[in-house]
């Protein structure tokens, strides 16, 4: 029977080029003997050629060989049978280091859609509901993908690249948005919709060490740059993408990658002190953080407004899909309801109503526990008129709820209104 122990060690490297590396030591025990085996990794980015012309991203099919599930396992991840990495058995260290350290989480389950042809700009600024027009190469957004009567199906995060705009979007709604963005493709458009998740790898990284981590990978150029703004790295001669923000905050970093480089990175980042977070402990801050989610926040029932999705939408812009009754919700005040955070006195189900003097006034669409046994939190809708932050509601039967601003609804932009609205 065999017993490993490794340890990590990183240097900088600044010359016409500029290389990070990190080196993995490995020992093995067996039989009595020590084996080593050692590892370099190295994060490359050329000194004497602009961000965005370093190295094109290459959507080609990935080796068949990658490691980075074998990589997480031997760190003790729990995997599913989808293959969605659920808890390193640290979730509380994991969440602890996203308030004040730094983690990195593999969201690879979450879709990548690749748009490409002359009309691109064009045909998302249309399908969807920020201004694509304004934007330029090396910069993102948030937009948000509605019904013909503005009820919310997704919130995409889109990067402009040279030759395409690649849109993340939750695992839930990949096929459905791929084929409702097809169906939208008539024959004289040059457009391309293709789904890279399969081909691509996506890592984010969040907590308030997360810009140090950046700079300590010679990535400190995008530090204090625009939410969305992206560039374009090699690691082993390989591409990735690095961009500001991640799905839950325009703080920390996302990070795009062939397969075949993922368990290169990862181990570099976790070199650098990043806790890693598994999916259970990212839906758990997702929740406390206050971003919707398709199923729960994000469906048929509501609309994009009163999911508070305000920096994601043009008020401005020509006519899109679901413009016509944004416009005339803003315009006549006819937002009924809007999304809240509730502490809670108890576990609540999700769906459960909320009640206010013994009418009900809304619904709960997410719950999870606190960082402590005896803390709970949930997401909810509440119609306007009947509650507001620091009221106290009851969710279900009995339990208690104390409405509160959430982080992610919280750094919204909604136009002036009137004083109901802002409500």
């Amino acid at each position: 029977m065999a017993a490993t122990s490794s340890t990590a060690t990183t240097h900088l490297i600044v010359g016409s080029t500029s290389r990070l590396h990190t080196t993995r030591t490995t020992k093995f025990f067996q039989n009595g003997v020590v084996l080593t085996q050692k590892k370099t990794l190295s994060l490359r980015r050329s000194a004497s050629i602009p961000p965005t012309a370093v190295l094109p991203f290459d959507l080609s099919p990935p080796p068949i060989d990658h490691d980075l599930l074998e990589t997480v396992k031997s760190e003790g991840a729990k995997i599913s049978e989808e293959g969605i990495v659920e808890t390193f058995g640290n979730d509380g260290e994991a969440l602890d280091a996203a308030d004040n350290g730094v983690a990195v989480v593999d969201l690879s389950h979450f879709g990548r859609i690749r748009v490409s042809g002359d009309d691109r700009i064009q045909f998302l600024h249309n399908q969807s509901t920020a201004n694509f027009e304004i934007l330029r190469e090396g910069q993102g957004c948030d937009t948000v993908f509605v019904t013909p009567t503005a009820r919310t199906i997704d919130i995409a995060h889109a990067w402009i690249m040279k030759n395409a705009v690649i849109l993340v979007v939750s695992p839930l709604t990949c096929s459905s948005i791929t084929e409702m963005l097809n169906k939208y493709v008539f024959f004289a458009d040059k457009v391309e919709i293709q789904d890279i998740t399969k081909q691509t790898c996506l890592f984010v990284v969040v907590g308030p060490k997360s810009n140090q981590v950046m700079r300590d990978l010679n990535l400190g150029d995008l530090v204090g740059e625009a939410y969305g703004t992206h560039r374009h790295y090699s690691v082993n001669g390989m591409p990735i993408t690095v961009g500001v923000g991640n799905v839950i905050s325009e703080e920390g970093f996302s990070l795009l990658m062939s397969p075949a480089a993922a368990g290169s990175v990862w181990e570099t980042l976790l070199s650098q002190g990043a806790v890693p977070m598994g999916s259970n402990a990212w839906e758990k801050l997702r929740i406390i953080k206050g971003r919707p989610a398709p199923g729960k926040e994000l469906t048929n029932e509501f609309n994009v407004l009163e999911a508070g999705l305000w920096n994601s939408i043009s008020l401005d812009k020509g006519c899109y899909k679901g413009q016509e009754t944004i416009s005339r919700l803003i315009t006549y005040d006819g937002l009924k309801q809007r999304l809240w955070g509730i502490c809670l006195s108890a576990p609540a189900e999700p769906g459960s109503p909320i009640i206010v003097d013994g009418k009900k006034v809304g619904k709960l669409t997410s719950y999870t526990l606190g960082r402590k046994e005896s803390d709970h939190f949930g997401l909810g809708y509440i119609k306007r008129k009947d509650a507001l932050g620091g009221d106290t509601v009851t969710v279900g039967d009995n339990i208690v709820g104390t409405v509160v601003e959430v982080p992610f609804l919280a750094r919204q932009s909604p136009p002036l209104l009137s004083k109901s609205s802002s409500s």
